[in-house]
């Protein structure tokens, strides 16, 4: 597979998701160049995201003043282009939060009042910006909503559909399907290559609210221990050092983190005391 990755082009004829189906290589894993970001951009992504993380309800205009404060010449424009390119957008009630693609259908939101009381009853999923030492990624994952457990995940260089398929066909290969499955209304889980993948397996489609965060809030506290328990502390030099390093946190995360929410037990002890998983499994 290697050499075969090494066939693919950045800027030929052909899409590089194109190529990858030739070759038979999944796309997450093919990792072209991106486009130049400069160093200066480089540097104030890293204090933005941390920003975002503190505060996510904070809008461009904010988040560039807390900018200038820290002393980094900056301005409003160039943060919500920043913002724009790390898939980040403040948290709050207004018209869209995330944009779905043209013609895609948006499912409703099925959580509202329902009692989460086993594991693969709801699942969830979305994506989150990763710095490294020079440049970024973008992280998907799939969480098990009652346990927080780690499902399945991907790393790519793009907000391309086909990390996030790979995951989940990856979790539903290794994992009973669930009842519900959980987005928000980004184009990539309102794509006809996602929501098809949960129709076959039976599976029910429930989407976040406009401006409502709170409806996926498990993966956002993930994204939040996933950078400063990790990737903050590493600052990975490439997407393979990436991709090495989540492996090792996601097994910690499953299996030795405790959560105070789980009554002080790992995501692991919750999902696999559950006969019905161990049975699927």
């Amino acid at each position: 597979m290697t050499e075969r990755k090494a066939m693919i082009k950045a800027k030929p004829s052909l899409t590089v998701t194109r190529q990858c189906q030739l070759l038979a290589v999944p796309r997450s894993s093919a990792y072209a160049r991106l486009q130049a970001v400069s160093t200066v951009d480089l540097d104030l992504m890293r204090p933005l995201d941390e920003l975002y993380l503190k505060w996510p309800f904070y809008g461009s205009r904010r988040l560039c003043v807390e900018l200038q404060h820290q002393g980094y010449r900056v301005n409003r424009k160039r943060v919500q282009r920043l913002m724009r390119k790390m898939g980040l957008r403040a948290i709050y009630p207004k018209p869209r939060t995330s944009h779905p693609g043209k013609g895609h259908k948006i499912y409703p939101y099925l959580l509202r009042g329902l009692r989460i009381e086993r594991p693969n009853q709801v699942w969830a999923s979305d994506i989150c910006y990763i710095p490294m030492a020079k440049g970024f990624m973008y992280l998907t994952a799939i969480i098990d909503w009652y346990s927080r457990r780690v499902l399945a995940w991907r790393v790519s260089n793009t907000l391309e559909t086909e990390a996030c398929v790979e995951a989940l066909e990856e979790a539903l290969l290794r994992y009973e399907a669930p009842e519900i499955f959980n987005t928000d209304q980004g184009a990539q889980y309102t794509s006809e290559a996602f929501t098809a993948t949960l129709k076959d397996r039976g599976v029910q489609i429930s989407m976040d609210g406009k401006g409502r965060w709170v409806d996926n809030v498990f993966i956002e506290r993930l994204w939040r221990s996933v950078k400063y328990e990790d990737v903050y502390l590493r600052a990975y030099e490439t997407p393979a050092a990436l991709r090495a390093g989540l492996t090792s946190y996601f097994a910690f995360y499953n299996t030795e983190r405790r959560h105070q929410s789980l009554n002080r037990q790992t995501p692991d002890a919750v999902y696999w005391a559950s006969p019905m998983a161990k049975k699927a499994a």
